[in-house]
């Protein structure tokens, strides 16, 4: 974007100041003349109040007070300069772009120029009005509209196609629920199996030691051969 340039003097039109009772921090002459200025730079009243530290419903009062035509028609002078200033940007920007950055996942890869075409029909239709009337810009984005639409069109997907790419995908998590439940229920029937193994492993465990002790109490004892 092209920096603002300031008004000429020469093309600041003359105006007298609207009597006000002087005040350091009111609209002094100087601060009424630098606001002009700056409406002429910036072609916004809200940049341009702040450039000379007011506010704007300071400025608007200012301007529907008593003996304020010629500073209103300032006024009125300066924002058709702030427009023209506009205008020059707009024609840049039809001519050569704007550079847009481009991101991928979030991070600065480079740029790119973007040209708007329905700034560029305005401008012509406003600027050659003789070449380019309203109605042969208007035709000219009625085409651009059915060209957008028709390339939308060509590279929208097919519905079929959609709807079958849709199914693949439930077919595929039925298909994986389905080997998470023959999985489980492979694990319960290993468990279950493995159950009353091994209860009977600990059932023979202490039928062995049963019998092991009966076997030790069953043999005689000593008998003792010294007299008592």
């Amino acid at each position: 974007m092209q920096k603002s340039r300031r008004l000429a003097p020469a093309l600041v039109p003359a105006f007298r100041p609207v009597p006000r009772r002087y005040r350091h921090d009111g609209w002094t002459p100087e601060r009424q003349r630098a606001f002009i200025e700056a409406l002429a730079d910036t072609g916004s009243v809200r940049h341009a109040v702040a450039r000379v530290g007011m506010a704007s419903e300071n400025a608007y009062a200012l301007r529907r007070a008593r003996g304020a035509e010629q500073f209103a028609a300032a006024w009125q002078a300066a924002l058709d300069h702030g427009i023209r200033q506009l205008e020059d940007i707009a024609m840049e920007r039809a001519i050569h772009g704007q550079e847009v950055p481009v991101y991928s996942y979030g991070k600065l890869i480079g740029t790119r120029r973007v040209f708007n075409d329905r700034l560029i029909m305005f401008l012509l239709r406003n600027r050659a009005v003789d070449r380019f009337p309203a109605s042969a810009s208007q035709a000219a984005i009625q085409f651009h509209e059915r060209l957008k639409w028709r390339r939308e069109e060509e590279e929208a997907p097919d519905l079929d196609e959609v709807r079958m790419s849709i199914l693949r995908r439930i077919e595929a998590i039925e298909r994986h629920d389905k080997r998470k439940e023959a999985a489980r229920l492979a694990r319960e029937a290993q468990e279950n199996e493995a159950g009353p193994a091994v209860e009977a492993e600990g059932e023979d465990s202490a039928t062995g030691s049963d019998a092991s002790a009966q076997s030790v109490d069953a043999r005689p004892l000593p008998r003792c051969t010294r007299p008592i």
